[in-house]
């Protein structure tokens, strides 16, 4: 599609040039196709990408961005792979915060770090170590150099007692789509000194009108750390039987409504655990797909795992760690066919005696380590990029020595429905799943994480090569009809990807008016991300005329 200059676009891009400098304005083919690109097919482009250096330089775009009435979608780090990455719900020039990576403050004794959006998981994790900090940070499975603020926004979730993100976030200051700035929770009173202590301030909380939305810009953020337990333990299992799940999951709930387990625990089918440690076995299976059962039953026996492999740790003092693997032993007994319980001295001797366990026992360890070391790091607020290779899992020939599915063109789709805590709808949704990736061809790698006492979060992942004609529409077509078999089940979703906002209206009129009340108020040009977790993903059409498409 050849896209002609617009006027307005043109003189919108010279003011942001006044603003930030030559240098904070780029238009480039290199920039813009990487910006356009994600691991899925998307329709929408990215006429123009912004750098500001600061809140002030935030200010200033979007101000412009409301004088000549051009979209603006914010971004942190971009690295939203699986949802979209850095591409728009529609055309419209990027805003990206990646230079906003200041640690505003730190507090080891009430344990919280304030950030601007382009602090990365590597940046603060470096920094707690620098200053031999005895704070753990929690850390998702994505990139090290994926934003925090990003993340969070987005709700993220990772693996330490402080998993939820957005319930471990507060004291935000956002950009409002008119330029205005304000502090939310405490952080509006001048002497205030908990700001970053006390998430709800007094009155009115806005601070969840800002997550998932289009209606401010997230310029800083305090976020809540965990001082280093007395003691800690991951505990690993596995469950040879396919309808075993149900079990787990019952046995689980009780441990996790009464504090016995005060973290997200993650449970992963054998397709999950097998593009961790390795790519689609194309010699063996030649290009017959998906990988069929008696070859996933054979990788089973030599990798050890099993068609279900759970994960989670233990935080506490001693005795309360002791107390735990009690009550988890007795909870998860003949339901699981192994309960390993790893800490820092075990693991390095699993890791020094792989290889002779191997040639006892004909069991690949090493495999099995590929994923056990990455997940214990996590559960320790340590982020790895490990996870990062399963994104090439139909991809050909070796790995390349710094990942990038964009630029590599993998292929994948996240589908992430929220399900009831209970063993029935868990069996219900991995069927749904299994059943559906299967018959597009696709192989069915299906995590659940015990997100809450209550609920669990499934991530579903539809892995394809991108290069591979036909590939991206036959994807799309099984997200699609994935999405609807959920929704009809009564299994909706926790977020969205960029071409999929259409989910997100639900069923209430009333509901998708207040928020288009909201916007109306907020955002008076509708400037700010528009189509972006709207009850309606339709584009305004006033909007289509300031970038003009040939």
């Amino acid at each position: 599609m050849n896209v002609a200059e617009s006027s307005t676009l043109i003189a919108a891009c010279a003011a942001w040039c006044e603003a930030l400098g030559n240098d904070g304005v780029v238009r480039t083919p290199e920039v813009l196709g990487a910006a356009n690109t994600t691991t899925f097919a998307t329709k929408s482009r990215v006429r123009a990408v912004l750098r500001p250096a600061n809140r002030e330089q935030v200010q200033h775009c979007v101000r412009i961005a409301n004088r000549f009435g051009i979209p603006l979608y914010p971004i942190s780090t971009g690295k939203n792979w699986g949802y979209g990455s850095r591409v728009p719900v529609h055309d419209g020039v990027l805003l990206d915060l990646g230079r906003l990576t200041r640690i505003v403050d730190y507090d080891e004794e009430l344990a919280y770090v304030t950030i601007e959006p382009g602090v990365t998981q590597r940046q603060l994790h470096e920094f707690l170590k620098e200053r031999g900090s005895k704070l753990w940070m929690d850390a998702t499975g994505a990139s090290p150099d994926c934003s925090i603020v990003g993340n969070t926004m987005e709700r993220g979730f990772g693996h330490t007692p402080l998993g939820d993100h957005c319930g471990s976030a507060c004291g935000l200051e956002v950009v409002l789509p008119t330029g205005e700035c304000i502090e939310t929770g405490f952080g509006r009173f001048n002497q205030g000194r908990t700001g970053a202590l006390h998430r709800w301030g007094v009155g009115p909380s806005l601070d969840g009108l800002f997550s998932q939305s289009n209606l401010a810009i997230v310029t800083r953020m305090t976020v809540w750390l965990m001082p280093a337990p007395e003691h800690f333990e991951a505990f690993f299992f596995m469950c040879r039987e396919r309808d075993g799940l149900p079990a787990i999951i019952d046995a689980l709930r009780p441990l996790r409504l009464n504090g016995t387990l005060r973290s997200i625990s993650h449970i992963g089918n054998d397709y999950k655990v097998l593009a961790g440690t390795d790519q689609f076995p194309w010699d063996e299976m030649g290009d017959r797909f998906p990988l069929d059962q008696a070859a996933m039953a054979r990788t089973r026996q030599k990798m050890g795992i099993g068609v279900w492999n759970g994960s989670g740790g233990l935080y506490g003092t001693k005795g309360q760690v002791r107390e735990a693997k009690k009550q988890l032993r007795r909870a998860l007994a003949g339901k699981v066919h192994r309960l390993q319980f790893v800490n820092d001295r075990t693991l390095r001797l699993l890791e020094q005696f792989a290889t002779p366990f191997q040639m006892a026992t004909g069991w690949d360890f090493r495999r099995t380590l590929k994923v056990l070391g990455p997940v214990y790091n996590l559960l320790k607020g340590v982020p790895t990029d490990a996870t990062m290779a399963s994104t090439y899992w139909r991809k050909k020939g070796p790995l390349p020595m710094t990942h990038d599915p964009d630029r590599d063109r993998c292929g994948l789709l996240w589908c992430s429905p929220v399900v009831p805590n209970t063993g029935g709808d868990a069996a219900a949704v991995t069927k749904l799943a299994s059943d559906t990736l299967l018959s597009h061809g696709f192989e069915p790698q299906i995590s659940l994480s015990l997100a809450t006492e209550r609920s669990m979060i499934s991530v579903i992942t539809i892995s394809f090569d991108r290069a591979v004609e036909g590939e991206d529409a036959r994807a799309l077509r099984c997200y699609h009809a994935l999405m609807e078999a959920l929704l009809t089940a009564g299994y909706p979703p926790y977020r969205l990807n960029v071409g999929s906002m259409q989910y997100g209206a639900g069923n209430s009129e009333e509901y998708a008016d207040t928020l288009r009340r909201l916007k109306q108020a907020l955002d008076p040009v509708g400037v700010l991300a528009p189509g972006r977790y709207e009850a309606s993903s339709v584009r305004p059409a006033e909007l289509d005329q300031k970038i003009e498409v040939a």
